[in-house]
């Protein structure tokens, strides 16, 4: 008889098998590479609460090398973490600590964790203990989820107000061809698309300058790349202007909230967005004052907002394909005559038109089952 093909999780009946491995259990090797290749981040922490493995996948999550992970201790004294409140989470209150003490296993213990980098995510963790033939905590096995994303859409959803806000800037950053000497220029953001690239485009509209006016003072800001006209319809023009960096605009999604609307008047420029009503906006004003540094918060209104479809679509569509909606709504491909083809906005995205007609194709069949299977049905 041939040999197994490596990795084969077969067990060859007349090969030699130790008598304590039961029928069809994997080799330890092949156990290990099976544990390695887990799509779930895991390690394993023995009774002295040292993590004596730890797969790919954990490295990823946690932003650490094998190498660091193994030997380090579990004890929350060794890592930031935190309740969502805020408060750090004790060495009781961690779930490889119960395991360890009570031989029974911990599921879903959510907390915050601060990565080496700085960064914060949102990890569910669950431990398992593996008990010897004595009934002792042999190891734990502990594995996490990072659910950052989720906990963010639950929030947006949960969250019942936004908050309407107005910040103010001097206007000496706007460009020479917005200054103006007398009333005021307004400009409408639609939306901030972000690319795989990390790019990202603007969908802006304004009836205070005319066409080529405005695709002159969009390009004359230094960080975008380029801008494009949509439609210039009875005095209303719409562009798409890609940019390389963050904008202004941007700092209102990053925190889950929408931009507005920029002002320009003659001694001063206006930045109106909303956020959601449990964020602070001192998080949007230290964002704005990357690119203005005297900007001030001038108004703030809690205004009440009710869950709407657009809540219930954005949280079940996966990233890459809200963002091929968004595009394609305020790109101008659903309009008549389109002013974005599915090339040009395929070519935005980096990706084929095939690819991106996917993603769009997903989106929009999720947008009307919710329309008209699931809000009917919950409507009935």
């Amino acid at each position: 008889m041939t040999d197994p093909m490596p990795g084969d999780l077969r067990d060859d009946e007349t090969a030699e098998r130790p008598a304590d491995r039961p029928t069809g259990t994997p080799p330890e090797a092949v156990a290990r590479r099976i544990f390695d290749a887990s799509p779930g981040s895991t390690v394993v922490v023995n009774p002295a609460g040292a993590i004596v493995f730890a797969n790919e996948r954990a490295s990823e999550t946690l932003g650490l090398s094998r190498e660091r992970l193994t030997g380090r201790a579990y004890d929350p004294s060794e890592w930031t973490i935190y309740h969502d409140d805020g408060t750090p989470v004790s060495e009781d209150q961690h779930p490889v600590t119960r395991a360890l003490e009570t031989g029974e296993p911990e599921y879903e213990f959510e907390h915050w964790i601060e990565l080496p980098d700085g960064s914060e995510r949102w990890l569910s963790t669950s431990a398992a203990p593996v008990l010897d033939e004595a009934g002792a905590v042999e190891y734990v096995v502990v594995s996490f989820e990072d659910v950052t994303a989720l906990k963010r859409r639950e929030k947006r959803l949960t969250s019942d107000h936004v908050r309407r806000l107005e910040f103010r800037a001097d206007q000496s950053a706007v460009p020479p061809s917005l200054r103006v000497d007398g009333g005021e220029t307004r400009v409408e953001v639609d939306s901030v698309v972000s690319l795989p690239d990390e790019t990202a485009v603007q969908y802006m509209g304004t009836s205070d300058l005319s066409a080529s006016d405005f695709v002159t003072a969009v390009e004359e800001v230094p960080h975008y790349l380029d801008a494009r006209l949509l439609s210039s319809i009875e005095g209303y023009s719409r562009i798409e202007a890609h940019a390389e960096s963050e904008t202004v605009a941007q700092v209102f999604t990053l925190f889950g909230g929408r931009p507005r609307e920029i002002i320009i008047a003659p001694d001063e420029v206006r930045f109106l967005g909303e956020l959601p009503g449990d964020v602070d906006p001192r998080l949007a004003a230290d964002g704005i004052r990357r690119f203005h540094p005297d900007v001030e918060l001038v108004s703030e209104e809690l205004v009440y907002s009710p869950h709407l479809l657009y809540d219930v679509v954005a949280d079940a569509l996966t990233d890459r394909q809200f963002a091929a909606l968004d595009a394609a709504y305020f790109g101008g491909y659903f309009d008549t005559p389109r002013t974005s083809t599915g090339d040009e906005l395929a070519d935005r995205f980096g990706v084929t038109r095939q690819t991106f007609n996917q993603h769009l194709r997903k989106a929009q069949r999720t947008v009307f089952r919710h329309l008209f299977e699931k809000s009917g049905a919950d409507a009935r």
